[in-house]
Parts: C-alpha cells; structure tokens; sequence
C-alpha cells in the first residue's frame, strides 16, 4: 500500500510537470500581445471564470493585485445578474475556461464585447467559443488531467495558475515593480516587516552603554554588565563614536595580561567598529552581523554620534534569521 501511494503521487507530479512544461509553447507572438495590451490597459483587469477555472481567476486577481496590476473578480454567473456593471470601458477582461465552451462563458462574452473592451481567453481548447470570439488567446491545453479518471481537474488548473503567474511575472518586470513597491501592498505580517522594518524600530528600547577611553576597567565591565548587550560603545566627550568594547574583549584581555591596575577602555576597545545607521532596514543588519560574525551593531547617526546597539538577539526576536 505505502508503495502504491509513492507511485500515485510521482505519477500525478510527472503528468502536472509535463502539462507546465508543454506552456513554453504558448509563449509565441500571440502571448506577447497578450501581455503589451495588459501592460498598456488603463484601467483595470477584470478576470473571470466559473467553478475551479473561478478559483484559479481569485488567485490570479490577488496576484495582479499584489504586483502592481488593479484587478478584480467577476464570477461568470454573477456577472449575468449585475456583477457585469464593474467592467468599464478602459478595463480589459480576463476569462478563464477549460473547455471554452460553458454555457454561462457562451452568454457572458457578447456582454462583455458590447461593452467595448477587449478580452483575453485562458483555455484549453483553441477552437472553443471563447477562443474562436476573444481578441487575445492563450493556450494552457493538457495532454491529460493528473485524476486517474482524467476528469477532475488538475494538470488543466495548473496550467492555468502557472499562466496567470507568468502574466503577473511579466508586468512586474516591464514596470519595474521592486521590492519597495512590493512592501507597499505588504505592510501587515512577515513580508512586511522584512521590507520595512528598520533599525530605528528596534534600538530606542535597549539601553544605551558607552564609556570614554579614559573609563577604568572595572567601570568598562560594569558597563557592559548593566548594559546587557554583550558590549558597550567607546566615544569621545562629545559623544562621537571611536570604538567598541565586547564581553570577548574582555574575556580575551584576561587571558593575555595578569597586570589590570590602571587598564582604561582605550587599551582594548576595537576601532572601526561595525555600525549602521537608524534608516538601516533590519533585513540588512541581519546580513552585516553574519557576514562578519559578530552579535551587535553599534548605532550612529550621519556624522559618527552614537545611538544605541542594536543586537542579534532583536533581530532573532522580530522574525529574521
């Protein structure tokens, strides 16, 4: 049984592979149309279809919609009964259908048509009605459905999502949509917080060590003791940054010396230490503490005045890794 469930599973994979894979040959001239007229529409994308072809046009509406193309969902039933008053003259219009020949497909096209915007047929059959009367075609035709009884659909909606995605990838690119762009729409939740926290979220709450170069030894410790960063900054008296002190410094310190009466900050601190500004994204930070191994970040503003420590642990606690 457990050997018959491996085969089932890799067999539906291999057939859903193969039905992507057949979609190069839909990247043709028609294709590029397809994408210009999207990329030039002025209004809206409103996509449609009717049972799983409906689910696929939601996901590839949120798609649109999170990339920087206005889109919104019409149920191809609804549509008949008033939804079709969404649709104004500078949409253009999406519908998605297997066979292209559903009888609410066949009663909403002329509709749409009549309106005077253009639309853009999903489907898998490229003599179908919808073929036949859209101005743009695209095919996601299957060889076979992943169901053993070749009816549900599966293979057909795949082709279907990994079109839709293909469509959303292509206007991110001709638009220049970033990352930036992309966090806009994203504030909430993780992708948010990696796109706009920054090091100004995170400092101000830890405490603010530091100690001049004069500082003894026992007071560079305790420093660092009540600090709870694992280090303290060293600055001059007007507070500008000149270096760091970390718990390895003095651990390290330690080893190398047996005479500590009258050790300052100035004779183990480290220069040039490891800092970034408030406007630093945390995402960044992230990737400075690992790439030079080390646990905190010393905080500055433009001209070298120390802020605070930001450190590895905040960075941890707030999701990154």
């Amino acid at each position: 049984m457990e050997q018959n469930i491996r085969e089932y599973a890799l067999t539906a994979i291999g057939i859903e592979t193969k039905a992507v894979k057949a979609l190069t040959n839909s990247i043709n001239q028609e294709f590029v149309s397809t994408v210009k007229a999207l990329y030039n529409c002025s209004g809206r994308v409103i996509i449609s279809g009717i049972g799983k072809s409906g689910i696929i046009a939601q996901k590839m509406c949120a798609t649109f919609n999170s990339t920087g193309t206005p889109a919104l969902f019409m149920h191809a039933s609804d549509a008949i009964h008033g939804d079709l008053g969404m649709v104004q003259k500078n949409d253009i219009v999406i519908i998605i259908s297997k066979s292209g020949e559903s009888p609410e497909i066949k009663v909403l096209i002329p509709l749409v048509k009549s309106l005077g915007v253009e639309v853009i047929a999903i489907t898998g059959n490229t003599a179908s009605y919808l073929a036949q009367h859209a101005d743009y075609c695209l095919d996601t035709t299957v060889e076979k459905e992943a169901c053993p009884n070749n009816l549900a659909p599966t293979s057909s909606t795949t082709a279907q999502v990994v079109m839709g995605d293909v469509l959303a990838i292509c206007l991110i690119q001709l638009k220049h949509f970033t990352k930036e762009d992309f966090g806009k729409y994203h504030p909430g939740g993780n992708i948010g917080k990696r796109l706009f926290m920054s090091i100004a979220d995170l400092y101000p709450a830890n405490e603010k060590p530091s100690v001049q170069p004069g500082t003894v030894l026992k007071d560079v410790i305790f420093s660092i003791t009540k600090g709870r960063l694992g280090a303290t900054a060293v600055t001059d008296q007007d507070n500008y940054l000149l270096g760091i002190i970390t718990d390895g410094d003095v651990r390290r310190m330690l080893e190398t010396t047996d005479v500590l009466s009258g050790m300052t900050a100035k004779d183990i601190y480290s220069k040039n230490p490891k800092s970034v500004q408030p406007g630093t994204l945390a995402l960044d930070a992230m990737e400075i503490l690992k790439t030079y191994n080390v646990n905190q970040l010393l905080v500055a503003d433009e001209e070298n005045r120390y802020l605070g420590i930001v450190h590895l642990h905040d960075l941890i606690r707030e999701g990154f890794k």
